[in-house]
């Protein structure tokens, strides 16, 4: 039993400090690929904001109106995330899919060593998170959305298709519009009419230079029957309070084995002496 004991301590502090030492590595680290490949970009020209840009743009100038504000950062969401082919892209850790050890070795154990896609290919749900990575889809652009708005107290909404997911959101002038800061686009219709008439959205895709297959995609996903969602704690609330907990313990935990196994030893010095 005493050799259990001292084997079960000696594992504790060396996982504390394995740990401890992971999380000091990743203070280092940028979440962000060094060599974004074009290529593998959805569309041209994708990525044009650090992650500092986009913090910036993200508020709210003294002046701004609440119709202003909402359609500028559809745009600087749309321009801070690369959309990379997110099914497509066969190694999940080149864009970090998978979120790497040293960010969050919780996620990263989910992830790796279990069966479950949404860890392998890991959409976070805090807003920063996704804007530091860099990459995104659309339900990635929503969330940070409905996140930016509830900071202004916006009413607004996350809507999934299947297929696609936008934000719909009071324009501060009476009205609610659809907001996809995944393409960046504006379509001021609220979803119930945009369902009903798919053809709305084309002008105005049309105008930020997306193809016709694109939008024929996109009026085809409108068309479909679609879900409200209140906010990101409800649009993926299990992801949600799992990566609240895992980043909130992610360094009081190896502490707490350091602490378990030292204070063994220093017991078990104190019986030995005594």
């Amino acid at each position: 039993m005493k050799y259990i004991i001292r084997f079960l301590t000696i594992l504790l502090i060396l996982v504390g400090l394995t740990l401890t030492g992971i999380n000091l590595f990743g203070l280092t680290q940028n979440i962000r690929p060094e060599n974004m490949n074009h290529q593998d970009y959805r569309f041209k020209d994708d990525l044009k904001m650090t992650y500092e840009q986009a913090i910036h743009s993200l508020k709210k100038q003294p002046q701004e109106s609440q119709s202003d504000f909402n359609k500028r950062i559809t745009d600087v969401i749309a321009d801070s995330l690369a959309h990379i082919h997110w099914n497509e892209e066969e190694d999940n850790t080149v864009y970090n899919q998978l979120v790497p050890i040293w960010e969050n070795y919780f996620l990263y154990f989910v992830g790796q060593f279990t069966d479950m896609p949404e860890f392998q290919k890991y959409h976070f749900a805090d807003y920063k998170r996704s804007l530091k990575r860099g990459i995104g889809i659309c339900g990635d652009a929503s969330m940070i959305m409905s996140q930016v708005l509830n900071q202004q107290g916006t009413t607004n909404q996350i809507v999934s298709f299947p297929g696609h997911v936008v934000v719909a959101a009071q324009n501060g002038l009476g009205s609610e519009f659809t907001y996809d800061a995944d393409f960046g686009v504006l379509v001021p219709h609220t979803i119930e009419e945009i369902q009903a008439a798919p053809w709305l959205i084309e002008s105005f895709y049309q105008e930020k230079g997306f193809s016709e297959r694109e939008i024929a995609t996109l009026r085809r996903a409108y068309a479909q029957d679609y879900q409200r969602w209140d906010g990101v704690s409800h649009f993926i609330t299990k992801k949600y309070y799992f990566e609240r907990i895992t980043y909130w313990l992610k360094w009081p935990l190896p502490a707490l084995f350091l602490l378990i196994g030292l204070t063994i030893i220093r017991r078990q010095s104190k019986s030995t002496t005594l």
